[in-house]
């Protein structure tokens, strides 16, 4: 089977600017995913929600179209048992991924500096 890149994006957000959104509920519940919700319950670093925040924009350059004709609350950004980030599609994200025959998305997280930083590496066949 041959990988082929369908894109690549990457997103780097000032940690203390998310600081100052996540003081309007709003601003969670307009970009995140109930399960991501949950999962910054668990862990309310700042830098986490700024790390998924990027991450949701890193993918949206993957699909060359930065976020148009879908919602960041369509991608959710979530944690394996062992902490690696790794993406759910859904509604208008999950049709586009699709039509741009985008089998799965890797992303790297960090955070450092008061930045939070994502690279995301789209493959398909």
């Amino acid at each position: 089977m041959i990988i082929i890149i369908k894109g690549i994006g990457t997103d780097m957000v000032l940690i203390s600017r998310i600081e100052k959104s996540i003081e309007n509920e709003r601003f969670l519940k307009k970009y995140f995913t109930e399960n991501e919700l949950l999962l910054f319950n668990k862990n309310k670093k700042s830098e986490t929600i700024a790390a998924n925040f990027a991450a949701k924009e890193a993918i949206s350059k993957c699909f060359g179209t930065g976020i148009l004709g879908f919602s960041l609350n369509e991608i959710e950004i979530l944690r394996d048992n062992k902490g690696k980030p790794f993406a759910n599609f859904f509604g208008n994200a999950e049709e586009i991924k699709n039509n741009l025959k985008i089998d799965k998305v890797h992303i790297s997280i960090t955070h450092d500096g008061g930045y939070a930083l994502c690279f995301a590496v789209a493959e398909g066949e």
